[in-house]
């Protein structure tokens, strides 16, 4: 038994390695089914369905014996993820900006500043484009659907930032310009990722 552990060690460790010094996929392949495990190809998992410097997205499933429902729940997935991710970022940009700014009470901007956010981004999910689709009909002729949809960070920064404004309290310690830019380097972290 710890014999095989340390082969099936020895062999993980050799295809990290071999992996990560840039060698194709089946060496990679060829590892994992020596220690009895398989690769799982995740539908839209690739960098085009993930979260860029210009575009939120957000990538979900569902499944329904009724295809049109399984594509109603998959989307309805996507877009509770999108928003969360969206109002995430609005979180950290909000935090970042009140940090590099002289706001009064920075607590009370934050928080209503995150309220105006969580208007925006309802508002804004209508805004959305599904980028990609893939259905599978399963062995228990269920339907598997999957979904990606995308949104432009752009429309999402402007809402706010001119919802911001228009707030009389928070329009005091308010520079759009200062705001955007944040924003947009928040958004650059996920090229890094």
């Amino acid at each position: 038994m710890k014999k095989k552990f340390i082969l099936a060690a020895t062999a993980v460790i050799a295809g990290t390695m071999i992996v990560g010094c840039g060698s194709s996929k089946k060496v990679a392949q060829e590892v994992a089914a020596e220690i009895g495990s398989t690769e799982v190809v995740i539908p839209l998992s690739e960098k085009e369905y993930q979260t860029d410097k210009d575009f939120f997205r957000a990538t979900q499933l569902a499944k329904s014996p009724n295809l049109a429902m399984a594509k109603k729940m998959a989307l309805a997935n996507a877009k509770t993820l999108l928003a969360e991710n969206i109002q995430s970022t609005i979180k950290a940009v909000t935090e970042n900006y009140v940090n590099q700014r002289t706001v009064g009470d920075k607590d009370e901007y934050e928080g209503k500043a995150e309220e105006l956010s969580r208007n925006v981004v309802n508002q804004t999910l209508t805004d959305i484009k599904i980028i990609g689709e893939k259905v599978f009909k399963e062995n228990d002729g269920k339907y598997t659907y999957h979904i990606a949809v995308e949104m432009s960070k752009t429309p999402v920064a402007n809402r706010v930032a001119d919802q911001i404004s228009k707030d009389a309290k928070l329009q005091l310690d308010f520079d759009k310009h200062q705001f955007l830019k944040t924003f947009d380097d928040e958004m650059d972290k996920f090229e890094n990722k």
